[in-house]
């Protein structure tokens, strides 16, 4: 199966500073792919790479087979969204108004997936808290024909329960056919929905394997984020790992 979304060596940064390096990673329909590591390693610029706001330094991104580089709002009408930990939400529209301004949303969807904004929807979005604008933006997103969704520490900040029900809807969404990375720092709660997994480590990855193998090296991946190690401490698995739901990586 073709790959959604495939980085090869991929290099990227701001200005000459150059914060990933070398990175390989994929996303196929209908797995859930969970980018891992501790702060400041890179987790969020490789998701600005891979969306599209920004240009590889070095390497490639394949989006739907094509290595042209097509900014994040091109991207977006072709399938891809794009949700970050900032609650993407118009704070004076009401819930409703806000998913009725997601392109193609359909808002029975929204509300299949996400019943508990039924009686939020008159609502100004400025009011909610901040689990129910993050509900908000994810249902917008995947109410609509999302062929790919980039999710960027949407838990950050969250109680459990929300994040359990965020992630749920995600992995719903995958079994439906529906590619996920998940950019994620609670490292148990991403591997209870992940196919598969990479760790990134001062910007270059250390792990990648199933969600059981990275069960198996959960000390060495918390480890990680204590002590911020280096790659050494971390050595990556052979590639080629079978998924239980995503093929091969």
């Amino acid at each position: 199966m073709t790959p959604l979304l495939q980085a090869s060596g991929l290099a990227a940064g701001y200005g000459e500073a150059r914060a990933i390096r070398d990175l390989d990673l994929e996303v196929r329909p209908g797995e859930v792919v969970a980018l891992l590591g501790p702060n400041g390693a890179g987790k969020t610029t490789t998701a600005l790479a891979l969306a599209g706001e920004l240009r590889p330094m070095a390497g490639s991104v394949m989006w739907q087979g094509s290595d042209r580089h097509v900014a994040l709002h091109r991207r977006a009408r072709e399938g891809l969204a794009f949700v970050t930990e900032e609650r993407s939400v118009f704070m004076g529209l009401s819930a409703q108004q806000n998913l009725l301004l997601g392109r193609g949303c359909d808002l029975t969807r929204a509300l299949e997936l996400f019943p508990e904004l039924r009686p939020l929807l008159a609502r100004k979005a400025g009011l909610l808290s901040g689990g129910e604008q993050q509900m908000l933006t994810l249902a917008r997103a995947l109410a609509r024909p999302t062929k790919l969704l980039i999710a960027d520490e949407i838990s950050l900040g969250l109680a459990p329960m929300m994040v359990t029900r965020l992630l749920a809807a995600v992995r719903a969404a995958a079994d439906e056919g529906m590619g996920a990375l998940i950019v994620e720092q609670h490292v148990r709660r991403a591997l209870e929905i992940a196919d598969r997994v990479y760790v990134l480590t001062q910007g270059r990855r250390t792990f990648a394997g199933t969600s059981d193998e990275a069960r198996g090296r959960l000390g060495d991946i918390e480890a990680s984020y204590l002590t911020n190690t280096t790659k050494n401490n971390l050595p990556s698995l052979a590639d080629g790992s079978t998924s239980s739901r995503g093929g091969q990586s």
